[in-house]
């Protein structure tokens, strides 16, 4: 992805209407990670300004994981950097796939946290999703690792904006009291 549409959709300050998703797939392979780097790549959501149907990037990329015929004999590793955390339909969704496919592993790393109906059902999807699923806030070491392996930055170094790490701790403490029930 280009610089710009990383800082203006991962940035935590923002509110961007669109939602990335970068992911990359390991495999487990004795004590080591193997990397495959044909399974690394970013997808983002289809809006109602885009041909076909609406689409959350979360179901785009199950969409996408279910042709790739992964070895249900090997374990995997899934790590996603998002622009915003999965939704309550998301999270349910997320879980299911997860339950099917324990031979992966999912690690979520989220930009911000989605709370777009404020009903408080994204907090019980994430509690639900945790059971199966690492969750956390990016922080500078995350941002900076989506960076380095998701955008051309052209040998450009990360540059975090203002405020960056203030609400990555503000967001962090927000998730943990969400996925404790508080």
């Amino acid at each position: 992805m280009d610089e710009n549409t990383f800082t203006e959709n991962f940035n935590n300050q923002g509110w961007p209407s669109k939602t990335y998703l970068c992911y990359k797939l390991e495999r487990l392979d004795g004590n080591a990670m193997i990397p495959l780097d044909e399974y690394k790549d970013f997808v983002r959501n289809k809006g109602r300004d885009q041909p076909g149907e609406p689409c959350h990037a979360e179901r785009c990329f199950l969409e996408q994981i279910s042709s790739w015929n992964l070895d249900r004999n090997q374990r995997y590793r899934l790590t996603w950097f998002i622009s915003w955390s999965p939704c309550y339909d998301c999270a349910q969704e997320l879980t299911t796939f997860l339950e099917e496919n324990r031979h992966i592993s999912l690690h979520i790393f989220a930009s911000r946290l989605y709370t777009l109906n404020n009903s408080g059902s994204h907090e019980s999807g994430l509690r639900a999703l945790q059971a199966r699923a690492r969750i956390n806030i990016m922080t500078f070491e995350d941002f900076e690792r989506c960076w380095v392996t998701f955008v051309d930055h052209q040998g450009k170094p990360f540059q975090p904006w203002e405020g960056l790490e203030v609400k990555s701790q503000e967001l962090s403490k927000e998730l943990q009291a969400i996925l404790r029930g508080q």
